[in-house]
């Protein structure tokens, strides 16, 4: 769905987290949100009576929802689904927007946890089940693939925590380095866990 044909409450949670991915918590304003989503500053009160920690915690939950829906979208890009083939697809995404727009964003779930995971509960409980949610979708994509059930969640967890700790690298050098340098060591490791269930 396009972000015109989202209603006012969706375009604010979409909004609040492509801030959020740009700009951290602290800095997102709710009149900024308001202002992006081109909706009502008086709507926020509206759909989000518990303040800005509510929509924060939304657009946390969105953007792990949506992470989650990219493994299948990574998948289909690919001839033969492989686990390093599904990582490196994982990273491309960044390593095209980092090449093609600059070191801007960063992931919105990684950003709230870093601003908010000691102040806010709700925050820190919501990033955990947004990571909760896309190593999920990950997990059941390696079983598919024929990594056996007792290591896809671990795989799966060494593969977020390998992308989002490249993902700060790269934005601190301004240089992909970080993101080609882990597809190019796990994909092999995550293949080899196919292999091993043979």
């Amino acid at each position: 769905m396009a972000v015109s044909e989202r209603g006012p409450r969706e375009r604010m949670v979409f909004s609040a987290a492509q801030l959020i991915r740009r700009d951290g918590v602290a800095s997102t304003g709710m009149r900024e949100v308001a202002a992006r989503a081109r909706a009502p500053r008086g709507s926020l009160q509206h759909y989000f009576p518990g303040g800005k920690e509510q929509l924060v915690n939304e657009a946390v939950d969105w953007a792990g929802r949506y992470a989650g829906n990219r493994v299948a979208r990574f998948l289909g890009a690919l001839p033969e689904p492989t686990p390093g083939g599904l990582f490196a697809e994982m990273v491309r995404q960044w390593t095209d927007e980092y090449e093609a727009g600059g070191f801007v964003g960063g992931c919105p779930v990684a950003a709230a946890t870093v601003d908010c995971a000691q102040s806010a509960v709700s925050t820190r409980e919501a990033a955990s089940t947004a990571f909760t949610t896309w190593t999920g979708s990950i997990a059941r994509a390696l079983a598919d693939m024929g990594v056996p059930e007792e290591r896809t969640t671990a795989l799966a967890t060494l593969m977020i925590s390998a992308l989002e700790g490249a993902i700060l690298i790269a934005r601190a050098e301004r240089d992909v380095r970080a993101l080609t340098t882990v597809a190019h060591e796990l994909g092999p490791l995550l293949d080899a866990a196919v292999t091993e269930a043979d």
